[in-house]
């Protein structure tokens, strides 16, 4: 299983920036899917999950009411839409998927992941 994350750049702290999860060649469709995110020098962080589904989602406190995870299942893509942007969110952003059987469960743990992607570089200015 592979994973591509775009959708990166450099923005203004308060701009927005879209990020895309998909998988080379099949669906994303089988597999729960998370964010994480890290800085040099620290751990990978995580930042938003979504189930199968994409009823449940479930956000770290730092990014809820700026960030949404979403999931377009005709498209097979997971989107991590952030707003109102941070210095403090400066980090490569990875995606990461987990193959499923439940439609409703959501992953926030690092190591429930089995699949990760290359990572994205999100760089907020003040």
């Amino acid at each position: 299983v592979q994973l591509q994350a775009s959708g990166g750049g450099l923005v203004q702290a308060g701009g927005s920036l879209r990020l895309s999860c998909l998988r080379s060649g099949s669906t994303l469709n089988p597999f729960a899917v998370g964010w994480f995110r890290q800085v040099p020098g620290k751990g990978r962080e995580f930042v938003a999950a979504i189930s199968r589904s994409g009823e449940e989602t479930y956000y770290v406190d730092a990014v809820k009411g700026r960030f949404t995870i979403s999931r377009d299942n005709a498209r097979m893509m997971v989107d991590l839409q952030m707003n109102s942007l941070k210095p403090e969110d400066t980090a490569v952003y990875y995606c990461a998927a987990l193959y499923t059987a439940s439609i409703t469960d959501i992953y926030t743990t690092r190591n429930n992941y089995h699949y990760w992607g290359q990572g994205t570089q999100v760089t907020v200015s003040s």
